[in-house]
């Protein structure tokens, strides 16, 4: 009965229209908006690696080695199970063009195909060929390059360069490679060529790093997991790593992944700010309704009618808000889909998703309630006897026990649904524990900020503007709990996005040593070694070369278990990983715990594990690492753990072993060079010129490879952060003009004092640039903290306050109050105090 008394009194309410509730629904919609936008285009981008997956691989499944080429057997045992296979080779190397002034020298990601390149797909090239006919060449062998390698090295098509000990004919540039976001992350731009050209360049030697790729199309109809399970009985043992067009591309799937998971809880925070608005917008209509429920309860309406009045009001206008988000949502990823297919070198399928469209929803709602129960709960407390005065006011601090167990609730709520829905716990737990502690820290801001300026009037005589924006701040009256919480918590995450993102641009130069090394080079046979140290040992230029002999294996067990059961997706166990072997620890190996083998040990194999990963993965002294080296598997015993700091940008190995552990192993040596910058040139030339097969990366070039995946990186979240702050903003918007009224009587006073128009707009210009610079002020404190936290405990960078964010953060809060207060301020200056006085009799 009392609810269907309940919804005839809210569905007579709503008659009066949306007057009161624009924020109330901006603030919903555009929270909800961003989580389904973000939704909609990871839901984009998992569709088209889906539905592209065998493209991407390069067909229907693969099997991939490190260091060697299938065996007979092996190559038999693919055919067998397929319509078609196609051998892939794929490593570094450097090509070298002859230029005017001398050589021009370009690292270069190379792949060497068969005929049967391309299985699924097409290679575009420019000019327009097939790809066999750019393979063939003239004199010499063809190869077609990334343009922007041509550009650097100076290349046309006919012109000739140089791969190892062979040279070929460039026929082509790439316009489009099939499979290329299949790979992953390179160093440098593509060049391909035919592996059977390679023969003789040095390149593909025993103990070089290359990768091979059997790339298989299956018969229809055929059981992938029943497939992936004979590949995997038949090669064990060798090393050999399957994967299928399920998960073509899983390097960018799990990039993609976390980075839309992380905009989402972005995403969260700007609900979070939103949510203030909406709670801030019911309290204000509420305050508007004391005497339309005061007289509900003088007629004899109950506080379950009264709250469940407002409570089915307000809800109805939340679905509304919320389906405002979810159309914006939707729509704006499909209104820019061809603009974001053209800036994503992956293939994306744009459509109504209903997947992010319901977690968008979800989210919305809980969001709703959390913030419009504790308004809500207040109607309860309103007596006929507000009539005569401002009950809500006057209303005790906390609401029934009730509702701050329901509120509680509501918190673990969205939170839980939040871990589910990231899969990231770790994360989740960090953004939720930052946002709370950002409104306790801004709430508690709040409270100062009007208790110093209510102490702070009496130091303000002389200056009646001061003194009056000071008495207001300081009223009971006053919105500066909504305005330091609202931009404040907006400001707070852009902040907090400021210092991470400011941070993470500059961590790798600041976290590099004062003397980071000039060159990395790989693939030195051993044969060569000698030589190479000579022409670098006996230059005064380079002050240090550091050389460890490298092998690439791929962990399988731990203890006898697989090593993902055991280590789960660590990057350590994702992939093949770098091992090398050493007699003693050099000088400045740290072991930590356990002891190295003596330097004539000739046992069973011993190994030293980088410490911070063993901890991550759980490993202690004595547990077994079994490892997969050119087919054969390794199984050595963990005698100690040693620090390894990969931030040196100098040569570091998760896994070192005993001499003889590896022995008979084909290997190549690495190396780095610390050399004068002036020298480096001459360096380059003189080991490329006497041994071709070895690569060099500049260790600066690598940094600004990945500084630039750094920077899109950022750019995203700083867009997320944007649509934090608009929120902040609009909701700052909702508290200026829900204090029009206070404020068009408070200059009705003052005039009637002969206060002029001119004193008192300084006034409330006053008032919110006050509350502007204590809201930035806040939020910078708690957005450092944040930003701190983040790159501590989760980038693990060291971290610097980047000031120029940090001071144009309290610039930004000045400003936006500034003018939110101006422009809301003409109406109360234009009201007339006769008008204004006599309405309040």
């Amino acid at each position: 009965m009392s609810l269907s008394i309940a919804a005839r009194f809210a569905r007579r309410e709503l008659r009066g229209g949306l007057r009161g509730f624009r924020i109330f629904l901006a603030c919903l919609a555009l929270g909800v908006a961003a989580i389904a936008g973000v939704g909609s285009v990871r839901s984009a981008i998992q569709a088209g690696l889906s539905d592209q997956g065998a493209i991407l691989l390069g067909g229907d499944a693969q099997a991939e080695f490190t260091y060697r080429f299938a065996s007979e057997d092996e190559r038999a045992w693919l055919e067998s199970v397929s319509t078609a296979v196609s051998e892939v080779t794929d490593f570094r190397s450097m090509a070298v063009a002859e230029g005017e002034t001398g050589p021009e020298r370009g690292l270069t990601q190379v792949k060497s195909v068969d005929d049967a390149y391309p299985l699924l797909g097409e290679m575009v090239l420019d000019p327009p060929m097939p790809l066999s006919q750019a393979l063939d060449g003239n004199d010499l062998p063809g190869a077609v390059m990334a343009p922007v390698l041509a550009d650097r090295l100076g290349l046309s098509p006919g012109d000739s360069f140089a791969l190892g000990t062979r040279r070929f004919t460039l026929s082509a540039t790439i316009v489009t490679e099939p499979d290329d976001a299949g790979g992953g992350f390179g160093l440098g731009p593509r060049t391909m060529v035919r592996t059977s050209d390679l023969e003789g360049s040095g390149l593909l030697a025993p103990g070089s790093l290359f990768e091979t790729e059997y790339r298989l199309l299956v018969p229809e109809g055929t059981d992938m997991d029943a497939l992936r399970s004979r590949a995997e009985a038949q090669y064990e043992g060798s090393g050999m790593r399957w994967r299928d067009a399920r998960n073509g591309a899983p390097g960018v799937a799990r990039f993609v992944d976390q980075l839309a998971n992380f905009l989402v809880l972005v995403g969260l925070s700007g609900l979070a700010v939103g949510g203030i608005g909406v709670s801030a917008a019911v309290r204000a209509y509420l305050a508007r309704k004391t005497a339309v429920i005061a007289t509900l309860r003088t007629l004899g309406a109950s506080r379950r009618v009264i709250f469940l009045t407002y409570f089915l009001q307000i809800g109805a206008l939340s679905l509304l808000g919320i389906a405002m988000g979810l159309v914006l949502g939707a729509a704006v990823p499909l209104l820019f889909a061809p603009m974001i297919a053209g800036a994503l070198p992956i293939p994306v399928i744009f459509t109504l998703y209903p997947g992010p469209l319901a977690e968008a929803a979800i989210y919305g709602v809980l969001t709703a309630l959390l913030f419009t129960l504790w308004p809500l709960a207040r109607t309860e407390e309103v007596r006929a006897a507000a009539l005569f005065r401002d009950a809500l006011d006057s209303a005790r601090g906390l609401p029934a026990t009730r509702f701050v167990v329901a509120t509680g609730l509501l918190v673990v709520l969205l939170v839980g649904v939040a871990m589910v829905f990231s899969g990231s716990p770790q994360i989740t737990l960090w953004t939720a524990g930052g946002i709370l502690g950002a409104l306790i820290i801004l709430a508690v801001a709040a409270t100062g900020i009007r208790a110093l300026a209510h102490r702070s009037v009496s130091t303000a005589r002389g200056r009646p503007a001061l003194r009056w924006a000071l008495a207001a701040i300081g009223g009971p009256r006053e919105t500066a709990a909504s305005v330091v919480l609202s931009l404040g918590l907006g400001l707070s995450v852009l902040a907090a996005v400021g210092q991470i993102d400011g941070n993470l641009r500059s961590a790798i130069d600041r976290d590099l040593p004062e003397v980071a090394p000039s060159y990395f080079f790989v693939d030195i046979q051993p044969a060569q070694i000698d030589g190479y140290l000579e022409r670098l040992e006996n230059d005064p230029a380079v002050s240090r070369v550091d050389t460890a002999p490298m092998l690439r294996g791929v962990i399988t067990r731990i203890n006898g278990v697989s090593a993902q059961e055991v280590a789960g997706d660590h990057w350590v166990v994702r992939g093949d990983r770098g091992i090398t072997y050493a007699a003693t620890p050099d000088d400045r190996t740290i072991v930590t715990s356990g002891d190295w083998w003596p330097e004539d040990y000739d046992g069973p194999p011993q190994i030293s594990f980088a410490r911070e990963e063993a901890e991550e993965i759980g490993l202690k002294l004595g547990d077994e690492i079994t490892f997969n080296v050119l087919g054969r598997d390794i199984t050595a015993t963990i005698t100690s753990f040693r620090d390894v700091d990969f931030s040196t940008a100098g040569i570091g190995f998760v896994m070192t072993l005993n001499p003889t552990a590896l022995q008979g192993a084909p290997h190549t040596f690495i190396s780095t060079v610390y050399a004068e910058p002036e020298a480096e040139a001459q360096i380059l030339r003189d080991l490329a010129s006497a041994y071709p097969n070895i690569t060099a990366i500049r260790v600066r070039d690598a940094i600004d490879r990945v500084a630039e995946l750094l920077e899109g990186i950022g750019a995203a979240i700083r867009w997320g952060a944007a649509a934090t702050l608009l929120t902040g903003f609009l909701v700052l918007i909702g508290a200026a003009a829900a204090g029009t009224g206070a404020r068009t009587y408070e200059a009705a006073v003052l005039k009637t004092l002969g206060a002029s128009r001119r004193r008192i707009l300084q006034s409330f210009a006053l008032r919110s640039a006050l509350l502007g610079a204590g809201a930035g002020v806040v939020a910078l404190v708690a957005g450092i903290l944040g930003g701190w936290a983040v790159s501590t405990f989760i980038m693990e960078t060291s971290f610097a306050i980047v000031w120029p964010s940090a001071l144009g953060i309290i610039a930004g809060g000045v400003l936006a109050t500034l003018l939110a207060g101006i422009a809301f301020a003409w109406g109360p200056l234009a009201a007339r105090p006769a008008q204004v006085l006599r309405a309040r009799e």
